[in-house]
């Protein structure tokens, strides 16, 4: 399937290339894709402005302490995004995004995955230190009609924002885009910021057709990565968020693609918690913070001093996109209320984070694109090490709990977030045009952007064998080629 995408989407990074590109393109007939542009597409009209409702929770069917258990049903449902007019969306138990899984650090869990979609799915649980078998990996499908257990424990100091979605071989971000994903929550048994008010934001993004269907991919979105023409929170589009004093926000990016770079119009907050849980100390007083495709942060807001209304902003960030695409803008996701009410103190300390130690030993990832003349077709490939990603090819060879430090080198013409599964790792620094910066604090992260030109040094560990994968995750590129695999024995 992979070769028929790459056959039709003749990618190009050049304007010259591009313009020669759609030419081409216009003239060739059976497109099993819409040749139609994301600007071009006439975007219907959302309804807007109530107020932002929670993530609905999955609730546990286990009496059995410390034990949750439920059944998660990946199928087609309908939702009225457009008032009046019904959308076909792919949903976790009928809803987008789909049901809040929460539990304990300690807890077994249990998912029985039901699969109703027209094509093999899996459930990976994204960041979750589990055992390969368990984490969806692509080699591991879940035909239609079939069913799968899931079953992993949650060792201690797992605390953090994960998240669960689907990660097929070749489907991952059709079904994704279609609405397959949804919050995951580990609380740590001692939290100090327990007496802080909590507020889940999902942002994800939707593109619709005039009539209000999920649209397919475009040559943009399949070369830059899907941007729908609206930003949700938790499914709705531009709620209204009220603050009454100090609240806690955990805050996922969702998005196939799209990077956040946050704001609240120039209102301070100060970031607690990274994809794996909280700093050791708080970040005050920011302004903007850049979120990648797949990222999650954990942030204080506090309207002491700073009562008014005011929006949360995505604000114009440059990644670097390619083809003839429009300027960055700044995108209104949320209004939100900030009211005066109990402010509640930030401890200065959260927790100790040890740092994962000497590394025994080194591997190099290097992030590129390639274009393709092969059959007289303009082609583009999104590469890692020079290779596009075989499923029956093994890349990267690891030692049971053992550091390791990585280089990964972003040579390509654009930002990638790069994932990696199964464990959380430590950023120790970032170097970019021979100029070295050590990592602003220790954090745990399951993915970081790479940014053009940037290599990012990383110290990781995984504490289970089998196969991980490791990948970009812009959708459209990791199903484009840029994921590996790395075997841990």
């Amino acid at each position: 399937m992979l070769s028929r995408y790459l056959g039709i989407l003749l990618l190009g990074a050049g304007s010259t290339f591009w313009s020669s590109f759609l030419s081409a393109q216009e003239s060739m007939h059976g497109m099993m894709m819409p040749m139609m542009r994301a600007e071009e597409i006439k975007a219907p009209v959302l309804p807007h402005g109530a107020a932002l409702q929670e993530v609905a929770k999955l609730a546990n069917q286990s009496q059995q302490p410390n034990l949750f258990k439920a059944d998660v049903t990946a199928a087609p449902a309908e939702t009225e995004f457009v008032t009046g007019k019904k959308t076909t969306v792919w949903a976790y138990n009928g809803r987008v995004p789909g049901p809040l899984i929460e539990v304990q650090e300690g807890d077994t869990v249990e998912i029985r995955l039901i699969n109703k979609l027209p094509q093999p799915t899996t459930i990976h649980w994204h960041g979750l230190p589990i055992p390969p078998e368990q984490d969806g990996n692509p080699m591991d499908p879940v035909l239609p009609g079939k069913e799968l257990i899931y079953r992993f424990t949650l060792p201690e100091g797992s605390a953090g924002t994960y998240w669960y979605h689907p990660h097929p071989h070749e489907y991952t971000a059709e079904q994704v885009f279609r609405g397959l994903a949804a919050p995951f929550i580990v609380r740590a048994k001692n939290d100090p910021l327990k007496d802080i008010p909590e507020r889940n934001l999902m942002i994800s993004d939707l593109k619709l057709t005039p009539d209000g269907a999920i649209a397919g991919n475009d040559m943009n979105d399949w070369m830059n990565g899907r941007e729908g023409q609206f930003v949700l929170v938790n499914g709705q589009y531009h709620p209204v968020v009220e603050v009454k004093g100090t609240e806690r926000w955990r805050i996922w990016n969702a998005t196939s693609a799209r990077y956040l770079n946050l704001s609240l119009g120039g209102r301070k907050f100060t970031l607690v918690g990274t994809d794996g849980g909280l700093l050791e100390k708080p970040v005050r007083d920011l302004q903007t913070l850049l979120l990648s495709p797949a990222e999650r942060i954990e942030i204080i807001v506090d309207a002491a001093g700073q009562e008014g209304k005011v929006s949360l902003f995505a604000e114009p960030y440059n990644r670097g996109k390619m083809g003839h695409v429009a300027a960055e803008k700044r995108i209104d996701i949320a209004a939100v209320n900030l009211l005066a009410g109990p402010s509640i103190a930030i401890p200065e300390v959260l927790r100790k984070i040890d740092d994962l130690g000497e590394a025994k030993a080194m591997k190099k990832m290097v992030f590129s694109e390639a274009m393709s003349m092969a059959n007289g077709r303009h082609m583009m490939l999104f590469l890692i090490n020079g290779k596009s990603f075989d499923m029956h090819r093994i890349d990267f060879i690891s030692r049971l709990h053992e550091t390791e430090l990585w280089e990964i080198i972003n040579n390509a013409d654009m930002d990638h977030p790069f994932h990696v599964h199964g464990t959380q790792f430590q950023v120790v620094e970032t170097e970019r045009n021979g100029v070295r910066t050590p990592a602003p604090y220790r954090a745990w992260k399951d993915t970081v952007n790479v940014r053009r030109g940037e290599t990012v040094r990383i110290k990781i560990r995984q504490d289970f064998p089998g196969l991980r994968m490791l990948h970009c995750h812009i959708l459209e590129h990791e199903m484009l080629g840029m994921m590996a695999i790395q075997q841990v024995k």
